[in-house]
């Protein structure tokens, strides 16, 4: 007979209390020796190690490594976690394993940003996802495609050169002006408008902000990823914040794509080179073993909105606050431009290939500030070993690229900005050296390197070669890093411009 009241609630106690102490004494000793696992900091029961993750969580892992070695384990409630943050663990993950890797742990946040996981980032490896990716990188981002819409890029930089000169003498938020202007280029090139007039400044600090809060949620722990049980209860609202941000741009998609279809049914031909209506008549002309629905059209707009936007702009900003802060080398990239462009001409994207100075910028940027510190994690279709340890099917795998490109066993001086380690030419974004590789590796890798090379090499250029930059009197220039699945700086980069060429035309708008 089972006792009540009083005896009935200390007997579930004790109950509770029994299991945890045998879950911890089986996950933490018995199931981790038998499994051959990483080592790893210890935990404590029902929890693992969820109560210890600080807020950077990539210094934090960084720190972990140092104590533990180049692969270790973390408890994440049910979840097991696998850190890795050496070259050598990276390219068994990544290039030796990389069919066994290239799934995804999908968490709740992504599900809700991204239509249930229906875009390239999120959704499993398969036929979906080859289709998805080869949509992006054949048809969307292909050199040639890229080079069609130059123009479009084009008239989006001369927009802020000349927003930036009406205000020489005031503070400007360089990232948030570098944000919009990648914005406009995108969603130009996704359908064909932008942000412009009034709107600018407005829309351009309200749509990064949403951005941001986004990046900052698919980076946040959440119970729900390491409790599935407990998902459904979402108890820490990350679904419901996402559920939240996620209508302002659909709300824009579906305008979209309406006001396209009610052009194509009432006949007109559509005379702008944006992509919608080409991802459009994709839908329409269908794949019966692999179709591509409106879900998917919605996914990859979303897609190049938040991904393409946030990345880019961030990684000028922060080659922008490592030049401020490295006057010489700033020095060097306007002498370059000089001597490449001249003093009378506006940047072209036709002058990126002779600029081997500032491209040394750009990767020595992405070497200290990498886009995702973690990467996007991977996730074992199978239970397989990597640096002599056993991963199980189903782990989170975090690559920690950010500590790998710190790694002074690997560079010299890591912490120093020294462009000039990458002159030689040896490293570039091809995935295939495991001590630099910022655009990832393996089937896995980024779809748009090749747009975001053009964009912040282009847009950096502009930046550098019309005006000169000061902070404001009684600021202090600082580069510190604010965790999230985006690297974002910790503090925005508030400059005054000045122009520094002598032909007025050059800062107008064409």
């Amino acid at each position: 007979m089972i006792p009540y009241g009083g005896d009935s609630t200390t007997l579930i106690l004790a109950v509770l209390t029994i299991t945890a102490v045998t879950w911890y004494i089986y996950i933490f000793f018995f199931r981790t020796k038998y499994q051959n696992l990483p080592p790893g900091p210890s935990g404590l029961p029902f929890f693992g190690n969820l109560l210890s993750l600080e807020p950077e969580l990539h210094t934090y892992f960084a720190g972990l490594a140092h104590i533990h070695g180049p692969i270790f384990k973390l408890w994440l409630g049910s979840k097991l976690g696998i850190v890795v943050t050496s070259p050598s663990t990276a390219r068994e993950v990544l290039k030796e394993h990389d069919t066994v890797f290239a799934n995804r742990d999908v968490p709740a946040a992504g599900r809700a940003a991204t239509y249930g996981g229906s875009d390239i980032v999120w959704s499993q490896y398969g036929p979906e996802w080859r289709m998805l990716r080869k949509i992006c990188v054949v048809k969307m981002l292909s050199n040639t495609t890229l080079d069609s819409v130059y123009e479009l890029r084009r008239g989006e930089v001369q927009r802020t050169v000349k927003y930036i000169h009406d205000r020489v003498g005031s503070k400007v938020n360089i990232g948030e002006q570098v944000f919009l202007t990648v914005l406009n280029v995108i969603t130009n090139m996704m359908w064909g408008a932008g942000v412009e007039g009034d709107e600018r400044e407005s829309l351009g600090a309200e749509f990064r902000e949403a951005v941001a809060e986004m990046t900052v949620l698919l980076g946040k722990p959440n119970l729900s990823d390491f409790f599935p049980g407990l998902a459904r209860f979402d108890l820490q609202g990350v679904v419901k914040e996402m559920d939240a941000l996620v209508p302002r741009f659909d709300r824009i998609f579906e305008k979209m794509i309406g006001e396209r279809t009610k052009k194509e049914e009432d006949g007109k031909e559509n005379e702008s080179k944006d992509f919608l209506p080409f991802l459009l008549n994709l839908k329409e002309e269908g794949d019966s073993k692999t179709p591509f629905t409106s879900t998917h059209v919605k996914a990859l707009l979303m897609d190049m909105v938040v991904g393409g936007s946030d990345t880019s702009s961030n990684t000028i900003e922060f080659a922008m606050a490592e030049m401020m802060n490295n006057p010489e080398v700033l020095r060097k990239v306007q002498e370059e431009l000089e001597i490449v462009v001249g003093k009378d001409n506006l940047v072209e994207e036709s002058h990126i290939h002779k600029l081997p100075y500032l491209h040394a910028v750009m990767k020595e940027t992405l070497r200290l500030h990498p886009v995702l510190p973690l990467m996007v994690p991977h996730c074992p279709t199978e239970t397989t070993k990597v640096g002599g340890y056993t991963i199980p099917k189903g782990s989170r795998v975090f690559v920690n690229v950010w500590a790998i490109h710190r790694d002074p066993s690997v560079w010299e001086n890591p912490l120093e900005f020294d462009p000039t380690r990458f002159l030689d030419g040896k490293w570039d974004y091809s995935g295939n050296d495991f001590s630099y590789f910022p655009f990832g590796s393996g089937r896995r890798i980024c779809a748009g390197i090749a747009m975001a090379e053009r964009t912040v090499l282009y847009f950096t250029a502009t930046l550098v070669h019309l005006f000169d930059w000061a902070i404001p009197q009684g600021k202090q220039l600082e580069v510190a890093e604010k965790f999230g699945i985006v690297l974002k700086k910790k503090t925005p980069l508030l400059a005054i411009p000045t122009p520094r060429l002598s032909n007025p035309d050059l800062y107008k708008e064409n």
